[in-house]
């Protein structure tokens, strides 16, 4: 089996936070190496053992053919759609993060960990709307390919409008510009 590509090394953090081992802990003491596959590609390779019962994880990653450019501020991948989350976790993420950012001004490192997470958020919405056909308005039904992400687009199908996505990730770049 070919193992998933992982744009990014965030990317692939991410992935293996929201996956967590079969005791429900997430954490591990991650070790990484860079491996050759049989088909002479380039992997991650993460291996550690559960912070909750002791039990060996370990995941690979394909990595992509090319480095991506440096680009401005923080991104999970590049321009083409994850094929490690779908539409429906990267819209848990973004919510995930917002909501770790406290109402009102944050200064000191409140207002660090609050930029961090509109950060994040701000990326993961990106992520979702990467999901959107060109010409599009929405993300499609058939891109929803986790339990959760399928149950998030059944039980509220308008948040992965275009437009919807736009206006939340504005707001969302609001505040990260009012906390500097």
């Amino acid at each position: 089996m070919t193992p998933p590509l992982s744009r990014t090394n965030a990317e692939a953090h991410l992935y293996m936070d929201l996956h967590p081992c079969s005791c429900g802990e997430s954490r591990f003491a991650r070790q990484s190496s860079v491996i050759a596959l049989d088909d002479g590609d380039l992997a991650s390779r993460y291996t550690g053992a559960c912070a909750g019962c002791g039990q060996e994880r370990e995941f690979t990653f394909r990595l992509p053919p090319t480095i991506g450019g440096a680009g401005s501020g923080f991104r999970y991948g590049g321009d083409e759609p994850s094929q490690l989350l779908d539409p429906g976790e990267w819209l848990l993420v973004a919510d995930t993060y917002a909501g770790q950012v406290p109402a009102g001004s944050a200064s000191g490192e409140d207002g660090q960990r609050a930029r961090a997470a509109l950060t994040r958020a701000v990326a993961a919405l990106d992520e979702v709307g990467k999901f959107i056909p060109a010409g599009g308005d929405a993300v499609a039904p058939d891109a929803f390919d986790s339990d959760r992400g399928r149950q998030l687009h059944h039980r509220e199908p308008g948040r992965f409008r275009r437009d919807r996505l736009a206006a939340v990730r504005e707001a969302y770049a609001g505040l990260l510009s009012q906390l500097g």
